[in-house]
């Protein structure tokens, strides 16, 4: 399937579109004071170690310490691999390995999302265009997607790269093993001695600065958006890359020309007058995504709960009634629904457990349809997806790899009113929880009077609909109420002054 990229740049933020068949696929942003971590390499100091955890927390100069779990050390690493070839090696425990106030250099693996830190691993791997270098381990491997068939041949010819370039003296540190990634499969030999030689290079640089630096310092920072775009995000399928900045444009032909040679020639500046994502109404699609309800073209909708442990979505048939029967109609929105659900879980880039509860079908082959249905759709997507099909209430279950903060975590934040419930009291609950308030109050305290501080709504209440109630009280507690509203107040929030 065709697919075209564009990027809509600025200072603050760089906004990387994929469009397929007129319709947005995915959406990354990157903004500048908010960089992922992913990639980086620190030198981190060991804040404190829980042997009960089998793990450390490690300061490499965030807001909040970073993550190492025992499986994430090199040894750990080395050990699984030992243990691959038959010759057992148990893993060492991670208060024998690490101490407090150790310097470690260390590697980003996982964003800091939510309240949780970044995840981290003492095995650094560095990311080439072709190639992934892992500098401490001598392992030459493939890629998974390569056909099986193809791998041993690319293995041999890899090793016998490496081990050419090792000869060579002239690329820094000699050691490290190599895997192969998908777009390096039919790769030239000059290609790959290309990037072979950039990455042992970027290794080198990496090494001298941590003998340099002090601890908690980043020694090396991955690609930014826009690069990442021609090495990550480039495939066959890509059209046309668009970019609506002349500089960022001359920047993305320069490294391009150096790592990504074949991604030239799909690059373009885009110079018309429209705003580049009003191509494909891309900004009203981003606005769809942040909201709960997503309209299908039969007149069905989903709708998408996303909570900390899971997201849900349900689907519901709305005012479709076109087939010719009540089984039709229920299959034929399940089969939309199974494209929209895989492409709004790419679009809104939700990770983790997703529980997708398609409208009951009675019939066997329907099920299995729109299950495949979903598989297919799935299929399409870069990020790593598992289905183990229908559940014993008839949900389909599935988990998406978390990679990074979904859309929703990265453009908003929880509601100030609500505080991220989704709901606010009624102005009437708020009124009765003033009345017991006050009588509380009357029973601890002997003031002159009460003053009632509230939202206008509240307050209006308490004049009209419950002005018997409130002047009852009054008489009862035997000191005057007095009123006040506050527009500036939500409606949830009241003071009780005593005055």
């Amino acid at each position: 399937m065709q697919q075209d990229i564009l990027i809509n740049w600025s200072p603050q933020e760089t906004r990387v579109a994929i469009v397929e068949t007129g319709a947005v696929q995915e959406l990354h942003v990157e903004r500048t004071l908010e960089r992922g971590l992913v990639g980086n390499v620190y030198l981190g100091k060991v804040a404190r170690v829980l042997p009960g955890m089998q793990s450390a927390f490690i300061d490499i100069g965030l807001e909040r310490a970073a993550f190492l779990h025992v499986a994430d050390l090199i040894s750990s690493v080395a050990a699984r691999h030992a243990d691959d070839k038959g010759e057992p090696a148990p893993v060492v425990p991670i208060e024998k390995q690490v101490f407090e106030g150790q310097s470690l250099l260390v590697q980003v693996i996982k964003d800091p999302i939510g309240t949780k830190g970044a995840r981290l691993s003492s095995q650094i791997s560095i990311a080439g265009r072709l190639l992934v270098f892992l500098p401490q381990d001598q392992h030459i491997g493939v890629s998974q997607k390569i056909p099986f068939e193809q791998r041993e041949a690319l293995r041999q010819r890899l090793q016998a790269l490496a081990d050419a370039a090792a000869q060579d003296g002239k690329t820094g540190n000699q050691t490290g093993g190599f895997i192969l990634r998908t777009n390096g499969e039919d790769a030239s030999d000059t290609e790959l001695g290309e990037d072979i030689a950039y990455l042992r290079k970027t290794w080198a640089r990496i090494k001298e600065a941590s003998t340099r630096l002090p601890p908690k310092s980043l020694l090396h920072q991955d690609l930014s958006l826009l690069q990442r775009v021609l090495r990550d995000l480039v495939s066959e399928t890509t059209q046309t890359i668009r970019i609506d900045s002349a500089e960022q444009f001359k920047k993305l032909q320069t490294f391009g020309q150096e790592f990504m040679p074949s991604a030239v020639d799909k690059l373009q500046l885009y110079k018309g007058e429209r705003p580049i994502f009003d191509l494909f109404n891309i900004d009203e699609e981003v606005g769809k995504a942040l909201g709960r309800r997503v309209d299908l073209k039969s007149g069905g909708y989903l709708i998408v709960d996303q909570t900390e442990a899971l997201t849900t979505v349900d689907v519901n048939t709305g005012g479709f009634v076109g087939a010719r029967n009540f089984d039709e109609t229920i299959f034929k929105t399940n089969l939309e629904a199974a494209g929209a659900i895989a492409r709004q879980l790419r679009l809104r880039n939700l990770g983790g457990i997703v529980i997708a509860d398609f409208i009951d079908m009675t019939r066997e082959d329907h099920r299995e349809a729109v299950l495949a249905e979903f598989r297919k759709q799935l299929a399409r997507d870069r990020v790593k997806t598992m289905v183990s099909g229908y559940s014993a209430l008839g949900l389909v279950e599935m988990t998406r790899k978390r990679t990074r903060e979904s859309l929703a975590h990265m453009l908003c934040e929880p509601c100030p009113v609500c505080d991220g419930k989704g709901s606010v009291k009624t102005a009437r609950t708020v009124t009765y929880d003033i009345l017991r308030e006050i009588l509380r109050e009357a029973r601890q305290f002997n003031p002159r009077e009460f003053r009632v501080i509230a939202s206008p709504d509240v307050i209006d209440i308490l004049l009209d609909e419950e002005s018997q109630h409130l002047a009852g009280l009054s008489d009862f507690i035997g000191k005057p109420i007095s009123l006040q509203a506050e527009g500036a107040m939500s409606q949830e929030q009241y003071d009780i002054v005593l005055l």
